[in-house]
């Protein structure tokens, strides 16, 4: 029967009553705990600061170019440093969990190392260069490592902070120099390809040299100078020739002969047949007598030794005038041929304006062409510039990097187990257990205890209580009991002692550790 709580004097009578099913649980429970905070191994954590400092020389003076943010390369560093090979190398170099490696993978030893590896980022606000707005940016990280022995903690802590260190400068001037490289390879392509364009110029330009567009106007300036003086040729011919017909006129009426009558009468028949036949045909009745007469006129001279034809004048008006006539025929020939010369040179003049259009088409997309492959070369040229910068200030460390600010120290403390955070539950949970386990038991006994509880079980009142006779025989028996339940809990006590010692810890080590977290 349950037993109801109207005071304390009834509450008080239950802990006496349901004692031993208190202190056995929390007894047990509070040693439980104990057991545990001292069974668990320490572990000691050491952690390394670092900076992440700006690069020395302004950014208006010498552009990096390593782009992304630090938070960015810090993860790829971070993943790089993580891998199986550079966990397992520290592994082998420190000899850690040699306790594992008989009863654990490598891949269980190196997840519970990246486990115990502690990276924490550091933010603030800065100005963004970009954008020139305050963002959150990483200043700062930290590294962390947790072990059982300090000082291999603390070493282990230094070499990670080192190698994230070295991977940096790495990945830097890795960086740098790829796109130094980069840069080189494009501009060598691209001088390359200048040098063929140049080469295609200059041989349109040896098949097109007259034709060029920069030689148009001079084309056009010597066709029309041309074309002047083939027209002043012209004009300069056709008065020489009329020079040349007012001599021959002249001529025909000068004797070669001034005392010869009848070589001058000779020739103005001659000089009269040539107007009679420019005008009448040859069976003109004053042709033939002309013709007749002249016939007797040179056979008599022949009869008299005065033979005309083929004799040298003697004139001097008509050789002067002959000389004239002579120059004058040769003038024409040599204006003549001076036309056909500018003539021919005109033709040229004219097929070279004719073809300037085309060339000019051709030569102006050689030259867009060339132009703009100078200009890529150009900015490559700038580029690769400014990369061999970048990769200098990469390489005596003047750019970004990351300094410690705050190395891995000795730990002092063990960071784990939290003993008094133990302790505490273990109270905690040994007071739980006993009350819980006295009212579970309280609650399932039936038992009527005083004369209020059978009052209301029979619904009668009680007139009269015997009071509970206590014999020798009870009081052996309840001595018996007592140390019965000392027996058990000496035991139990007993048994954890040899299972923490053989199967845990030393004992010795369980006390040493125990003095040492108590002068803590």
């Amino acid at each position: 029967m349950e037993t109801e709580i109207k005071n304390l004097h009834d509450l008080i009578a239950i802990v006496k009553r349901r004692k031993w099913s208190i202190v056995i649980p929390a007894v047990t429970l509070l040693v439980a705990a104990v057991i545990i905070a001292l069974a668990i191994p320490p572990k000691y954590r050491s952690t390394t600061t670092i900076l992440i400092e700006d690069q020395e020389i302004p950014r208006d003076y010498v552009t990096s170019t390593v782009t992304g943010y630090a938070e960015q390369r810090l993860h790829t560093i971070n993943q790089r440093i993580m891998s199986t090979p550079k966990l397992l190398e520290i592994i082998n170099r420190f000899n850690l969990y040699a306790d594992m490696k008989s009863t654990r993978t490598t891949e269980e030893i190196i997840a519970g190392m990246r486990k115990d590896i502690k990276f924490e980022t550091v933010s603030a606000d800065v100005i963004d260069p970009r954008t020139g707005r305050p963002t959150p940016a990483t200043i700062a990280f930290t590294l962390s490592y947790e072990g059982k022995n300090p000082n291999t903690v603390q070493q282990v802590a230094n070499v990670l902070a080192s190698l994230y260190l070295e991977e940096n400068l790495r990945v830097r001037a890795q960086q740098t120099q790829g796109t130094s490289q980069f840069m080189e390879a494009e501009m060598t392509g691209v001088k390359g390809q200048l040098a063929a364009i140049e080469a295609r110029i200059a041989d349109f330009k040896g098949r097109n040299i007259n034709a060029l567009p920069e030689l148009s106007q001079f084309n056009y300036q010597e066709f029309d100078r041309v074309d002047r003086d083939i027209a002043q040729l012209t004009v300069q011919l056709r008065s020489i020739k009329e020079r040349e017909g007012y001599l021959q006129a002249q001529l025909a009426t000068i004797p070669t002969d001034a005392a010869s009558q009848d070589k001058t009468r000779l020739n103005e028949l001659r000089v009269q047949l040539g107007n009679l036949l420019s005008r009448v045909s040859e069976d003109y009745p004053d042709v033939r007598k002309t013709r007749l007469e002249i016939a007797e006129l040179e056979k008599r001279m022949r009869a008299a030794g005065q033979d005309g034809l083929g004799a040298k004048p003697d004139n001097s008006a008509y050789i002067t005038l002959a000389s004239q006539l002579a120059s004058a025929r040769n003038d024409i020939e040599s204006v003549n041929r001076q036309i056909a010369a500018l003539e021919k040179k005109r033709g040229g003049y004219s097929r070279r304006i004719e073809a300037t259009p085309r060339v000019e088409e051709g030569y102006k997309a050689l030259l867009v062409e060339r132009n703009n492959l100078q200009l890529k070369f150009d900015d490559l040229s700038k580029k690769y510039m400014e990369a061999r910068v970048a990769h200098g200030l990469e390489k005596e460390q003047k750019g970004e990097r990351f300094t410690i600010i705050d190395s891995a120290r000795l730990p002092e403390k063990p960071v784990s187990p939290n003993v008094p955070a133990i302790l505490l539950i273990g109270v905690i949970l040994a007071l739980g257990a006993g009350v819980g386990t006295a009212s579970l038991l309280e609650y399932s006994d039936h038992s009527v205890r005083g004369t209020d509880a059978l009052a209301r079980a029979t619904g009668f009142p009680v007139l009269a209580a015997i009071p509970e006779i206590v014999t020798a025989e009870d009081m052996a028996r309840r001595g018996g009991r007592g140390k019965l339940l000392l027996a058990g809990a000496s035991a139990c006590i007993t048994v954890g002692l040899f299972v923490v010692h053989f199967l845990v810890m030393d004992l010795n080590v369980v006390w040493a550790k125990l003095l040492r977290r108590l002068v803590i």
